[in-house]
């Protein structure tokens, strides 16, 4: 049985977040849709982009509330420089009208979700993971090879980081994923998961998770394994048998 576990020192900097997490597998990561799925897909694509512009009334992307509580937060830990949640970088891409394009079904379907939202969301490749998923505080120095990059980038002391015990899957909380936990076009079991810092969106993030699930069981066959939404009070989930 493999866990998801929360750290008491992540809750210490965030008690009242909460971590949306969706675990799926036999996923058809770049499946060949036929025509009327893809146009679907498409247009949910197309549409996520433009409700994402209720979330920009400012021309200034920091202005933004919710970019703006996303900066706080990680002002309360060390960050490479220019480390930002990922949901800025698709809200800025809106925002400057270059709207997120098409990609495959499945990063499609997450984009859509992500920006209907404004919710950030990671997604790995669960055969990779050695032993049990976690979030929280990294002592410094763990293993990291971002994706794109030939050499490795190790976290900072007090860096909150998503971890297994052979190192470090996304760097800076939500910010970088890894190349050994890279999602590809084999990966088939995944694990997904969905950040609110925010007490007054929590019934939003449950929203996102039941659509997130329910579009990839419609579009690419994905079977849920686990589900559930994290908090200070339930810290640990089982994400695979």
């Amino acid at each position: 049985m493999r866990k998801f576990i929360v750290a008491e020192n992540f809750w210490k900097i965030f008690p009242t977040a909460k971590i949306a997490v969706l675990t799926v597998k036999n996923v058809k990561e770049f499946v060949q849709l036929d025509e009327k799925s893809a146009t679907e897909i498409k247009r949910l694509l197309d549409d996520a982009n433009k409700k994402a512009k209720k979330y920009l009334p400012s021309d200034v992307i920091s202005e933004n509330p919710v970019i703006r509580v996303w900066r706080e937060a990680y002002a309360k830990f060390p960050t490479k420089k220019g480390a930002r949640c990922s949901i800025e970088s698709l809200l800025k891409r809106v925002l400057h009208d270059h709207p997120v394009k098409t990609i495959a079904p499945t990063v499609d379907i997450t984009n859509a979700i992500s920006l209907k939202y404004a919710f950030p969301i990671g997604a790995e490749n669960m055969d990779a993971f050695v032993g049990d998923i976690h979030v929280g505080i990294m002592k410094g120095g763990e293993d990291f090879w971002p994706i794109g990059s030939d050499k490795p980038e190790p976290p900072l002391a007090g860096e909150i980081a998503y971890y297994d015990e052979a190192g470090v899957i996304c760097r800076c909380w939500n910010w970088r994923d890894g190349k050994r936990t890279e999602v590809t076009d084999g990966t088939t079991t995944e694990f997904m998961a969905m950040e609110c810092i925010e007490p007054e969106r929590y019934s939003q993030l449950e929203e996102a998770i039941d659509e997130l699930e329910d579009l990839l069981r419609r579009y690419v066959d994905a079977e849920t394994m686990y589900k559930a939404i994290l908090d200070k009070e339930h810290s640990e989930m089982n994400i695979q048998d």
